[in-house]
């Protein structure tokens, strides 16, 4: 055989064996995709069946602890008869829209504080102790002074939301600020780059990463700020119903207005993760250690 065949040989043998563990690699990650998923659905299975279980048999008071299928009823009635307050699709939307006006306030605010401070350290110097005695506030306890300023509406249930979105905002913005690459940094001011530029293309896309990781918890604390703002007092929302469940000793209605918020709660997670995937497309996916 002549030398050029071997070679060939040797590099399609070389190509087919990549091909061959590249294709092993993706259906063992497909296979693990799966059985993830399947103990996922087991163990909510599991769960929802144990307690079902102990309210019927009165292992547990079913009155104070109701049960799934009590749940489930509540759900259906509020979907085809609405609640006392209204479609249950508008209690939705509006608990939604306070949480998604206090989160895009309160991002933005943290977003541009944070790297304000994590530019100019004399503004850092300054602003921090005060900063810092701010989050250390229990906040949850200013839901009754934005209700006093700001009255039933949705306004004091935003502002409960930003105050809450504010600060894991600000904190990761201001570190991701603080973290970026000082060569970087160095080598744009040898290229004649302003400080303007400087922040515009190298510290907040460094900070990217930083501000996205805050965004998945602080979109959860916005839904709290929201909720809060309603159970205290409002016209319409999810914690109204989940007050007006309490009040009539409804605990089916409680864990109903629950389970709905967590629906929500994972469809924005959802909906963040894909775009942070989208986003971030450039970055090396991260190997998988569970071997």
């Amino acid at each position: 055989m002549p030398p050029e065949n071997a070679t060939l040989d040797v590099t399609r043998d070389v190509a087919v064996s990549k091909t061959g563990r590249t294709e092993a690699r993706a259906r063992a990650a497909r296979n693990r995709r799966m059985l993830v998923l399947a103990s996922r659905i087991a163990v909510l299975v599991a769960v929802v069946g144990l307690w079902e279980w102990l309210a019927r048999t009165a292992v547990i008071d079913p009155f104070n602890f109701s049960m799934p299928s009590k749940i489930w009823d509540q759900i259906r009635t509020w979907v085809t008869d609405g609640t006392a307050q209204g479609s249950l699709w508008e209690q939705i939307w509006y608990t939604l829209y306070e949480a998604l006006l206090g989160w895009v306030i309160g991002v933005i605010a943290g977003v541009l504080l944070g790297i304000a401070l994590g530019r100019v350290r004399f503004a850092a110097d300054v602003l921090g102790p005060y900063i810092k005695v701010l989050n250390a506030l229990p906040r949850i306890v200013l839901a009754p002074i934005f209700l006093i300023w700001f009255g039933l509406g949705p306004a004091s249930k935003v502002a409960s939301a930003v105050v809450l979105v504010f600060f894991p905002v600000f904190f990761n913005a201001f570190q991701g600020a603080r973290e970026v690459d000082r060569n970087l940094v160095a080598n744009s001011r040898i290229l004649g780059a302003s400080n303007r530029q400087v922040t515009l293309q190298v510290v907040i896309p460094s900070a990217t990463s930083w501000i996205f990781t805050s965004l998945h918890v602080s979109f959860g604390f916005a839904l709290i700020g929201a909720i809060v703002g309603e159970y205290i007092g409002a016209t319409k929302g999810l914690g109204l119903l989940v007050a007006a469940s309490q009040g009539t000793f409804n605990a089916a209605g409680v864990y109903a207005a629950m389970v709905i918020l967590a629906v929500v709660a994972l469809l924005a997670e959802g909906l963040l993760t894909f775009l942070e995937k989208k986003l971030f497309r450039w970055k090396p996916a991260e190997a998988d250690t569970a071997r």
